[in-house]
Formats: C-alpha cells, sequence, structure tokens
C-alpha cells in the first residue's frame, strides 16, 4: 500500500514540476520587452503609477478617519 501512495505521489509531483517549468519557460520567453517606449509613454506610465499611489494614499486616509 505505501508503495502505491509512493509512486502515485512521485507521479504527481512530477506533473507539478512540469506544470511550473511550463511558467517558467513562458516568463523566461517573455521576460524583455520587445518594443520600445517613447519617452511620452514613459511619462504616461509614470503618472499613472503616481496616480495610483494618490488613489491608494486617499483610500488609506478615508479608512483611518473613519476609524476613529
Amino acid at each position: 500500500m505505501a508503495d502505491k501512495f509512493r509512486e502515485w505521489l512521485s507521479r504527481r509531483r512530477k506533473k507539478f514540476v512540469a506544470r511550473f517549468e511550463k511558467i517558467r519557460e513562458i516568463n523566461r520567453k517573455y521576460a524583455k520587452p520587445r518594443i520600445t517606449m517613447t519617452p511620452a509613454v514613459k511619462f504616461a506610465l509614470l503618472m499613472l503609477r503616481i496616480y495610483l499611489l494618490l488613489l491608494v494614499g486617499l483610500l488609506f486616509y478615508k479608512f483611518i478617519t473613519l476609524i476613529r
């Protein structure tokens, strides 16, 4: 019985590792961007990040003021 369980566990582990290897392969493929961004696009993305942080900060502030 223990041998069957070990065999089953070994097959499961191999499937699990194979799936993660596929994910690693995809991540390696797309690790470096293939397109170049213009300065305007970089600036727009920076502004969006700042806007997002501002919104999260406002939500946090509102949460803190509601608790008090």
